[in-house]
């Protein structure tokens, strides 16, 4: 389901609406008031302004340009044709996420703004799903565990920690992906939950350079230690968890149950 999803996500509302008529364009289709040709989610009296607020908005929310859902030949764009699957695919996406909207409201039973033309985006306007909710300026929204295990078949954990590296130098700071001390404990986990134990641990040492006071890393890696058989050890960076982080109870109680 998850990666059903995600296709379908490929075109996620870059350019929701159908085209701008430019000098670029000769011909073609009658130009509706607003200079368009080819609205079809929106109406097709919505002002120009809105449009191309909101194509910039989807420029922003997927991480890309125009040319990723309109055709470019030489460098001119025939934005009224509809050639390019992730144009149509995004017209679907933008009618689903509104439906989202719609049914949001009834889930958790408060008013949540609807339709692509809902432009309330104030302080104090009704929650609503957008875009970059689920994309976070990403044209295909995996999550970075999923890349790094993709990376990990091509070349193992070399393959792996690298991919991870060539992400963080990128986007670090960014929207795109947590690169916060959990993002290795949590591919760590994983390496850890598929038999990887050694794999596992260089995860964890490597997020140790980032964060040498990460006390959800200590437990990691004590955790991993444990599946070893190398209870010292494992007791060791528990000890060290909760030196980092007295509040960090989960380390507290396996701390507490090794030590019994």
């Amino acid at each position: 389901m998850m990666r059903a999803f995600y296709g379908i996500a490929l075109g996620c509302v870059l350019l929701l609406t159908g085209s701008i008529v430019s000098a670029q364009q000769g011909g073609g289709a009658p130009q509706q008031g607003n200079g368009f040709t080819n609205l079809q989610v929106w109406p097709v009296d919505t002002p120009r302004a809105v449009v191309l607020n909101f194509m910039n908005a989807f420029d922003r929310s997927l991480g890309v340009e125009c040319n990723y859902c309109h055709v470019q030949t030489n460098g001119r764009f025939d934005f009224a044709s509809d050639e390019m699957r992730t144009k149509r695919v995004a017209r679907k996406m933008i009618l689903f996420r509104d439906s989202i909207n719609v049914e949001l409201a009834a889930i958790v039973d408060k008013p949540v703004t609807a339709g692509p033309t809902s432009v309330e985006a104030r302080p104090g306007a009704p929650t609503r799903v957008l875009c970059a909710s689920c994309h976070h300026g990403l044209p295909v929204p995996l999550p970075l565990g999923e890349v790094i295990s993709e990376a990990e078949k091509a070349g193992g954990f070399n393959a792996g920690l690298a991919r991870f590296k060539e992400l963080r130098a990128k986007f670090y700071g960014g929207q795109q992906y947590d690169f916060t001390d959990i993002a290795l404990v949590g591919i760590a986990n994983t390496a850890l939950n598929q038999k990887r134990p050694d794999d596992a641990m260089k995860y964890l040492q490597a997020n140790l350079e980032y964060f040498p006071k990460s006390s959800q890393t200590y437990q990691a890696m004590a955790q991993v230690k444990n599946a070893k058989g190398d209870k010292p050890g494992a007791i060791k960076d528990l000890e060290t968890a909760v030196q980092l982080d007295p509040q960090n109870n989960q380390a507290k109680n396996q701390l507490q149950q090794l030590k019994q």
